[in-house]
């Protein structure tokens, strides 16, 4: 009778097959239905490389010795698996849940799934019996768990970026508008379609408005494949069952899902279609989950009162079996210190005789229509232009940190700053030696000013988006050139701006030298060390990542172009003169130095040795001030090979990020 039984499911397992027929409901009534994905994964397994220990042998032999057995099994003892042999299957129309304890293996196979970890992988994966390819990529959504959404947006603006980049060029901008019109109002967000999605550091929508935008992100280009990451962490009960009736018309929309969840409510439990149970990265169950509990009593698994089912195969897949009657072998070993383990691997191994087998049959026997197989493997080429892509990226950009770019902190720091040096050095004169020292030692305050507020302006810029430029590079919404440049010209802004109004303030108060030309030269030299230090900030930052360590790495550099700046040491010795020659603000103050000041120019009238030109001058020693602004060509040099590195930094730190 058993055997009978399987047979029948394999025949309605090709007869589904074969006859793809999804019910469409108004969700979808206005849009055409996505391409079926019958997905199917056998003895998956994945490894990771292990962290070298940190630990250290105090006996010199003992760890040489223990050095050399190291190496004997290096290959077995370097690499962790996680996953250990994960099979089963799921089509359109279909919502499997996998399920399991925290460290299960359930993110990391769904990140497997989704083609978002390739290396190390063991086992075959196929998507209409075709294995990943590049082309899959935009026909797969992935809900991360965290919630990747640019606070400063509002829930339709964030829609409509990313419909205006990723929905396909033959879509007018009118119809992308009414793509997300009737993603907003099917989702439930039309509440909160105008407010800014919020964050750690302001208000905005609640928890359940965001899981839903991060699904809408995703449902604006008709995915396939939806991939969701815990899905309901955070949420209340009932924002929890609304987002799994969303979930059940999407699927019905013809949509191939799978979900992570941690413990649903039984409401909940009963709308998956399928189950996946996960313990140490081996499956325990697999099939529908309807069936899971007339499984387990299968095995003479019985809860002692009423739970549930969420909680009960939780409890048996981390081996918490206090309420719950076990079979007789299983039950003698109850009160030992490897209880949990014991009915761990009693589960594993039922699993493997009782369900695998069959799950295996199941998957060689159903095989996807050609017209699918083939579908799958025609690709999506970029939707839009760069330049379109550019047009697109840099107004998000802005809009998004336009709060940055004109903060009245900012403003007046800068107004502030300029007003306070202006009052210090009011009307300053270069008549004499000490009054010529302090107005140099004014030009070059300014250059460490603007140095060091646009290097820390630009240096966290990479690190604290790194997130979101991950997870949409991962999509290929974009290219990362277009990323980049829409960055550094909107970042730009700011470093023009306040410099200009600092210098439109400081300039005339100190009594520079009055002509136009000079101070515009001299507003264009800030603005070239401004400018040259923000390419340095972004380098700095593109190389780490990391926000804490991105502010200690341009302290340090910026203490050493402050020592080698040419104010401080002007005769540094020659083994270390070569440092101040990778130093902008060198250069940066030497051509301050020459638009401000003529080497012709007399001072020093007063005193008894009569009038002295300013290259005679021991503050000049270094500096040939009639010697043409050669370094506007070294700083302009300095500007492109800054971004270049960086843009080449970023692609290396971001192409390497498994997020």
């Amino acid at each position: 009778m058993e055997i009978r039984r399987e047979d029948d499911e394999i025949q309605d397992i090709r007869h589904n097959y074969s006859e793809v027929n999804i019910e469409i409901e108004s969700f979808n009534a206005n849009r055409s239905c996505p391409l079926p994905i019958f997905l199917k994964f056998e003895d998956v397994e994945y490894k990771v490389r292990k962290k070298e220990g940190s630990t250290k042998n105090s006996n010199p032999v003992k760890a040489i010795m223990s050095k050399a057995a190291s190496k004997i099994n290096m290959y077995e003892d370097s690499y962790k698996k996680i996953l250990k042999g994960i099979t089963g299957r799921v089509g359109p129309g279909e919502i499997l849940a996998l399920m399991g304890a925290s460290g299960s293996g359930k993110t990391t196979l769904l990140k497997v799934i989704g083609g978002r970890l390739l290396d190390n992988v063991k086992g075959n994966i196929t998507y209409n019996d075709i294995p990943y390819t590049a082309a899959l990529k935009r026909r797969i959504g992935f809900v991360t768990q965290d919630d990747v959404l640019f606070p400063q947006l509002t829930v339709e603006e964030t829609l409509l970026f990313s419909a205006f980049l990723r929905l396909p060029s033959n879509m007018n901008r009118q119809q992308k508008y009414e793509r997300v019109d009737m993603i907003v109002k099917e989702l439930g967000l039309e509440r909160c379609r105008n407010t800014k999605i919020g964050g750690g550091f302001g208000k905005g929508i609640s928890g359940g408005e965001r899981k839903r935008t991060s699904i809408g992100y995703e449902v604006l280009i008709d995915p396939s494949l939806l991939l969701l990451d815990e899905p309901t962490s955070g949420l209340d009960s009932n924002s929890a069952n609304r987002l799994l009736l969303v979930l059940k018309g999407l699927a019905k929309a013809g949509r191939t899902i799978i979900t992570t969840i941690h413990q649903p409510s039984s409401k909940m439990f009963h709308m998956f279609d399928k189950l996946l149970l996960m313990a140490e990265g081996y499956p325990v169950y697999y099939g529908k989950a309807r069936e899971s509990m007339e499984y387990f009593s299968s095995l003479r698994f019985i809860p002692q009162i009423p739970m549930n089912p969420a909680e009960f195969l939780l409890d048996l897949a981390t081996g918490q079996v206090g309420d719950i009657s076990l079979p007789e072998d299983v039950s003698e070993s109850q009160g030992s210190l490897d209880t949990d383990k014991t009915i761990i691997k009693y589960l594993q191994l039922k699993y493997k005789t009782q369900l695998e087998v069959q799950e295996r049959r199941k998957n060689h026997a159903a095989k996807a229509p050609e017209h699918l197989q083939l579908a799958a493997q025609v690709g999506k080429d970029w939707t839009i232009s760069w330049w379109e892509q550019f047009r697109i990226v840099s107004k998000r950009t802005f809009k998004e940190r336009s709060k940055d770019y004109f903060d009245k902190l900012r403003l007046v720091q800068a107004v502030g700053v300029a007003l306070l040096l202006g009052l210090l050095w009011w009307k300053s004169k270069i008549d004499t030696e000490p009054q010529l020292r302090d107005q140099i030692g004014l030009l070059f305050y300014i250059c460490i000013f603007w140095t060091s507020s646009s290097i820390f302006g630009a240096v966290y810029v990479f690190p604290f988006e790194k997130v979101y430029l991950v997870k949409e590079r991962k999509a290929d919404m974009y290219r990362l050139s277009v990323y980049y440049m829409s960055s550094t010209l909107c970042d730009m802004i700011a470093h023009v701006l306040y410099p200009t109004l600092f210098m439109l303030i400081l300039y005339f108060m100190v009594d520079f030298n009055r002509t136009v030309t000079c101070f515009l030269l001299t507003l264009f030299a800030i603005l070239l060390v401004a400018v040259t230090s923000q390419g340095a900030g972004e380098l700095f930052g593109a190389a780490v990542l990391s926000i804490r360590r991105a502010g200690m790495v341009a302290s340090l550099i910026l203490m050493l172009f402050l020592l080698t700046g040419g104010y401080y040491v002007q005769h540094i010795p020659k083994f270390m003169r070569w440092m101040k020659y990778v130093s902008f603000m060198y250069y940066g103050f030497r051509l301050l130095l020459k638009v401000q000041y003529s080497g012709d120019q007399l001072y020093e009238c007063q005193s008894p040795q009569g009038c002295r030109t300013l290259q005679s001058s021991t503050s000049f020693d270094t500096v040939n001030l009639n010697g043409g602004l050669q370094e506007v060509w070294i700083l302009l040099a300095m500007i492109l090979a800054y971004r270049l590195c960086a843009y080449f930094c970023l692609h290396k730190r971001i192409t390497q990020s498994n997020i």
